[in-house]
């Protein structure tokens, strides 16, 4: 299932101080929604996604929203793997006191970490995975966020030099940095996103692809006017090929292969993907239309 839509950027108004008193003075009306947890992005801590709490305070009163307060701004580049493993450690309690499920809400770099909670942990009952505007399918290119020479235009074809040595894969942004004229370099060298999509020989495949599908629900959100991921379609799987002509999702050998459950999800009529026009990467988690368009509904 496919949403687009079209509208100027905007960002709710609603302060910290009256998303508070909405918040204590709505609960009462607890109707017993599953807890949401929401996971950060790249340079990025939980202050920065009040906005979407406020959201879900407002439109699922009584709510127990928990954005993880790990692996904030600087530390959100270390090493993917390393990030994994500490957020699996800060949701597991949440998890096991939350007996009708979760949901996980993972912006921007947070996507990625979160595809890795799903793969990597056995027996977790996070019930929606709604990915806002993450690299899923990788990065490569400029970026109107990342304002640092390493990414600039003059030397982007060269990012791989330095990404695909041991040193660069002890950066978060190397972990998905994808050069689609380097293929070969990056399934050999990617200790993140090559293995997660199983681009090389990984023998837990099946056993991540099994943990992976006991999502009930993947909502992918993305959007032409983004700004940061590159290409904009890989908040929705598609990439670039050789040529830098973007592939969709459904064209990639990860949906083809179905090698951990898109196709299988897609299916099960348990992919949503959304399109929105207008948006840029960080008003993602601010934009009301945003919120209400292709994320409350599944809040439930």
């Amino acid at each position: 299932m496919m949403l687009a839509f079209g509208f100027r950027d905007t960002r709710n108004g609603v302060s910290e101080l009256l998303c508070m008193f909405l918040s204590v003075s709505l609960a009462a009306n607890v109707v017993g929604y599953k807890p949401v947890i929401i996971v950060h992005g790249l340079f990025d801590g939980p202050k920065d996604l009040l906005g979407l709490e406020c959201f879900i305070n407002k439109s699922h009163p009584g709510t127990n929203v928990t954005v993880i307060d790990l692996f904030d701004y600087e530390s959100s580049l270390k090493p993917l793997w390393k990030q994994v493993q500490g957020f699996i450690q800060a949701v597991l309690p949440i998890l096991k006191s939350s007996v009708d499920g979760v949901h996980l809400i993972c912006f921007s770099q947070g996507g990625l970490v979160c595809r890795g909670i799903l793969t990597a942990l056995p027996e977790h009952n996070i019930h929606s995975f709604i990915s806002l505007s993450s690299p899923l399918g990788g990065q490569y290119g400029e970026t109107e966020y990342l304002k640092i020479p390493l990414f600039s235009k003059f030397i982007k074809q060269q990012v791989h030099q330095f990404c695909y040595l041991p040193m660069g894969q002890m950066i978060s942004i190397c972990n998905f940095w994808k050069d689609p004229h380097y293929i070969h370099q990056y399934v050999r060298r990617s200790e993140y996103l090559a293995v997660l999509d199983s681009e090389r020989i990984n023998p837990s495949a099946e056993i991540w692809k099994k943990n992976f599908l006991r999502i009930r629900k993947l909502v992918l959100i993305g959007g032409p006017d983004d700004g940061v991921i590159t290409p904009w379609q890989s908040s929705h799987f598609g990439f670039y090929d050789e040529n830098e002509d973007v592939v969709g999702m459904k064209d990639q050998d990860v949906y083809v292969n179905d090698v951990f459950g898109l196709k299988t999800l897609d299916a099960r009529g348990d992919l949503v993907v959304c399109v929105f026009s207008g948006v840029k990467h960080t008003s993602w988690h601010s934009n009301e239309t945003v919120y209400y368009g292709c994320i409350d509904k599944w809040l439930t």
